[in-house]
């Protein structure tokens, strides 16, 4: 079986989403690690244990209209284009946003 990182089983897994949209990117300082940390959940989730149990906060690319497409890219309907600036501005992260048009998946 072909290796298949997370990133890729992630795109294959999302489901085809509305075509009209914008693909935001951005570029996180490395060497900000408090910036870093706080985007990743942000973005990803996470998942904390404590005592035993397990504590399960989604992330954005887990909302309906969100599309996977790389690292520190993502395709998002105009409603959560919106959303995602807010946060990217208030974490100090360097963003850029582009109108654009997804082809639909095949069914």
């Amino acid at each position: 079986m072909p290796h298949n990182p997370s990133s890729v089983r992630r795109a294959r897994s999302q489901r085809p989403i509305a075509t009209r949209g914008y693909i935001i990117t951005w570029d996180v300082d490395s060497g900000n690690p408090a910036q870093c940390s706080r985007l990743k959940r942000f973005i990803f989730g996470q998942t904390l244990r404590r005592k035993g149990r397990e504590y399960r906060y989604p992330g954005f690319i887990e909302r309906q209209g969100v599309r996977y497409l790389g690292q520190s890219v993502l395709f998002l309907t105009l409603p959560l284009a919106a959303l995602l600036n807010r946060p990217l501005r208030a974490f100090g992260v360097d963003h850029h946003t582009t109108a654009t048009t997804l082809p639909t998946e095949p069914a």
